[in-house]
C-alpha cells in the first residue's frame, strides 16, 4: 500500500473515523490492526517475520529486566545475544545471503574449487531493515537501563509496526515513541499533518517521479551511447529523485502520525545546504546517522582514542552504513568514500570560518555548499550504479564532458523542477524554521497550498514508482 495511491488514503480515512471515536486503550488496539493490514498489504506472509522479531524481543528485554533483579537463569548479556541473534539472523538470511553465497562462490571458482552453495530464492520483505533496526534500539537501550521493559505486549507491537512510519522510518527510539504509545495523546495536529502530507507527496509525485524516467534512462543506457555530460545529469537527477522520495515518504509519514496525534522525529533538514560532510549526516537520514552513532560509532570507541583509532571508527561505522542500505560492492563503496570523507574533514572541523554575516563569509559558505554537494553526487554515482564496473566506467566518462542535445534537455528538466524546491528550503534554511509556513497568514498558505496541488495534478508520473528506500 504506497501513501501516493488512493487505497492509502482510503484506509487512512477509515482509520482516522474509527480512531477519533475511541478511547486511548482502543486507539491502540485500532492501530495495531490497522498496522499489520498496511504490512500484511504487501505480502501477508512476511507478517510472521515482524511477529517474530516483535515477540523475541519483548520477551528478551523482560528477561534482561528479570536478569537484573536476580530471578533469570540467564545474564543481561546472554539475553541481549539472542536479540542480537534473530534479528541479525533474519536480516542476514533475507538480505545477504544471496550476495555472500554468489560471493564465496565465485572466489572458490577463481580458486578452481566448484562450488554449489544451495540457492534461496528469498524476496526481501519491505522494511525489514527498519523495523529491525528500532527493535534491536529497544533491547540495547533496556540493556543499557535507558528505558524500561514494556509491559503490555500490544504496546510493544504497535511500536514495533507503527504504520506510517513502518517500511521506510524514521527509526523511532523507544525513549520517544513508546511514551506516546502508554499515555493518552494529545488532540490530532490536522494543520501541521496535512502540510506535511501535501510537502511529501510534492517532493514525491512532482520531483522524485518526475527525476525517475531521467535517471532510469541514464543508467541504463548503453555507456558507449553515453556522454560526460549526461552521467552528470543522471547524477544530478538521481541526488533530487532519492532526496525527493526519501524525505517526501519522511514528511508523509510524520504528517500522516500528526493526524493520529504522534509526534514523529524530523528525519531529513535541507540536506543540500550542508557545509562539511559531517553537517550533511547530521541533515540526511538523521534517524539512521543517530543510530550508527549511538549503537555503532560510540561502543567502538568513538572519538575517545587516538585519531587513528577515530578515524577507524568513522570508516567501520560508514561502511557498516553502506552495508545496511544492500547487499552489493557498490553500498560498500559508498559507505567507504563517505567514511574517507569524513576523516578527510575532520582536521579541518575546528577551524572556524569567516563569519556568514558578512559578504565574504556568504561566498565561503556558498563555495562550500557547492562543493559538499558535489562530493554527496560522487557518493550517488556508486549508490545507484548497476554494478561497480558501472560506476567506474560512468566516473571515468565524467573527465569526457561531451555535450548534447539530450543531455541539456534533461539538464532543463532537473533544473525546472528541483530549483523551486531548492528556493523554498533555502528560505527555511535563512530563517531557521521548517514549519515556517504554517505560521504565514493564511491567504499566503492558501496560494502556496494551492501551486502545489496543481503541480501534483498536471504532474502525475506515468507510472507509479514504488519508494527508493522501500528495497532496504
Amino acid at each position: 500500500m504506497l501513501f501516493h495511491t488512493y487505497a492509502f488514503w482510503l484506509f487512512l480515512a477509515v482509520v482516522i473515523l474509527l480512531y477519533r471515536a475511541l478511547g486511548h486503550r482502543d486507539q491502540n488496539r485500532l492501530l495495531l490492526v490497522a498496522s499489520y493490514v498496511f504490512y500484511g498489504a504487501w505480502d501477508w506472509r512476511f507478517l510472521s517475520l515482524i511477529a517474530l522479531s516483535t515477540a523475541v524481543d519483548f520477551f528478551v528485554a523482560r528477561g534482561i529486566g528479570r536478569s537484573r533483579g536476580g530471578s533469570s537463569s540467564l545474564s543481561a548479556k546472554h539475553w541481549l545475544w539472542v536479540s542480537l541473534s534473530v534479528n541479525l539472523g533474519l536480516l542476514g538470511v533475507f538480505k545477504y545471503y544471496g550476495f555472500f553465497a554468489e560471493q564465496l562462490t565465485a572466489l572458490l571458482e577463481a580458486m578452481g574449487v566448484a562450488a554449489h552453495p544451495p540457492v534461496l530464492a528469498l524476496v526481501l520483505p519491505v522494511g525489514i531493515s527498519f523495523y529491525t533496526f528500532q527493535t534491536l534500539s529497544y533491547t540495547v537501550d533496556v540493556y543499557r537501563g535507558k528505558t524500561e521493559p514494556v509491559a503490555n505486549p500490544l504496546d510493544f507491537a504497535l511500536y514495533v509496526s507503527f504504520f506510517p512510519q513502518l517500511v521506510a522510518g524514521p527509526i523511532e527510539r523507544s525513549t520517544r515513541l513508546l511514551p506516546q504509545i502508554q499515555t493518552a495523546r494529545s488532540a490530532p495536529d490536522y494543520r501541521a499533518g496535512c502540510y506535511l502530507i501535501l510537502l511529501g507527496l510534492f517532493k514525491k509525485v512532482v520531483i522524485a517521479d518526475t527525476m525517475a524516467p531521467i535517471v532510469n534512462g541514464i543508467f541504463s543506457a548503453p555507456l558507449a551511447e553515453l556522454g560526460g555530460l549526461e552521467v552528470l545529469v543522471g547524477v544530478y537527477a538521481f541526488a533530487f529523485q532519492v532526496y525527493g522520495d526519501f524525505s517526501g515518504y519522511s514528511a508523509i509519514a510524520r504528517g500522516v502520525a500528526a493526524c493520529l496525534g504522534f509526534d514523529l522525529m524530523v528525519n531529513f533538514r535541507h540536506p543540500y545546504f550542508a557545509t562539511s560532510p559531517s553537517d550533511y549526516w547530521s541533515r540526511w537520514h538523521i534517524s539512521l546517522s543517530t543510530w550508527l552513532r549511538d549503537y555503532v560509532y560510540i561502543p567502538l570507541g568513538g572519538s575517545r582514542g587516538t585519531t587513528w583509532k577515530t578515524y577507524r571508527n568513522l570508516m567501520l561505522t560508514m561502511l557498516i552504513g553502506g552495508i545496511w542500505h544492500g547487499a552489493g560492492w557498490t553500498y560498500v563503496a559508498w559507505g567507504a568514500l563517505h567514511g574517507v570523507l569524513l576523516c578527510l574533514w575532520r582536521p579541518f572541523e575546528r577551524f572556524k570560518g569567516p563569519d556568514p554575516a558578512e559578504a565574504w563569509g556568504r561566498l565561503v559558505k556558498f563555495l562550500l555548499v557547492v562543493l559538499v554537494f558535489h562530493l554527496m553526487c560522487l557518493g550517488y554515482l556508486f549508490f545507484r550504479a548497476q554494478s561497480m564496473a558501472q560506476a567506474l566506467e560512468m566516473l571515468a566518462l565524467l573527465t569526457k564532458p561531451t555535450m548534447t542535445t539530450r543531455a541539456l534537455g534533461a539538464l532543463g528538466v532537473v533544473l525546472f523542477y528541483a530549483a523551486p524546491l531548492m528556493a523554498y528550503e533555502a528560505y527555511l534554511e535563512r530563517v531557521g524554521n521548517l514549519n515556517d509556513l504554517l505560521s504565514r497568514p493564511w491567504q499566503t498558505r492558501a496560494a502556496i497550498y494551492a501551486v502545489a496541488c496543481l503541480a501534483l495534478w498536471f504532474s502525475p508520473s506515468p507510472e507509479v514508482h514504488e519508494f527508493i528506500y522501500f528495497q532496504f
